[in-house]
């Protein structure tokens, strides 16, 4: 009786390879170019302020009155640290009608402010 070769470890159950699935991060060492711009990014998330209007916006979109009203501060000082964010193109913003709604639309940037919450939830919970 033949041998049979096994599926490909990235084949589903019928043989076919599954294209659903993703690639796994690349293990590449990174360059200093890739460091300097991840570093720019963590600068960008040291703000508290930034970190909640992160947060919100991983949630749902929002405009900035109401953004402003979520994290207690002044439209102005919303609008600054929207500006950074979007700079920085971690936000995005649309037009509804008279009103910017901004949105977060990178799904690694709210896994980043998850788990940086996350991680000191836990911290304080002595997990």
């Amino acid at each position: 009786m033949p041998e049979r070769n096994p599926a490909p470890a990235d084949a589903n159950a019928s043989g076919a390879a599954d294209s659903d699935q993703a690639e796994p991060p690349d293990t590449a060492d990174p360059d200093e170019e890739l460091l300097d711009e991840a570093a720019e990014t963590f600068a960008i998330l040291a703000s508290p302020v930034r970190l909640q209007l992160l947060w919100h916006l991983a949630r749902q979109p929002h405009d900035v009155s109401t953004l402003a009203d979520l994290v207690d501060a002044s439209v102005p000082a919303i609008s600054q640290h929207l500006a950074k964010l979007r700079l920085a193109d971690l936000v995005t913003a649309n037009r509804d009608g008279k009103r910017q709604v901004y949105s977060l639309d990178d799904p690694h940037i709210a896994t980043l402010v998850e788990q940086a919450i996350d991680h000191h939830r836990q911290l304080r919970e002595g997990s």
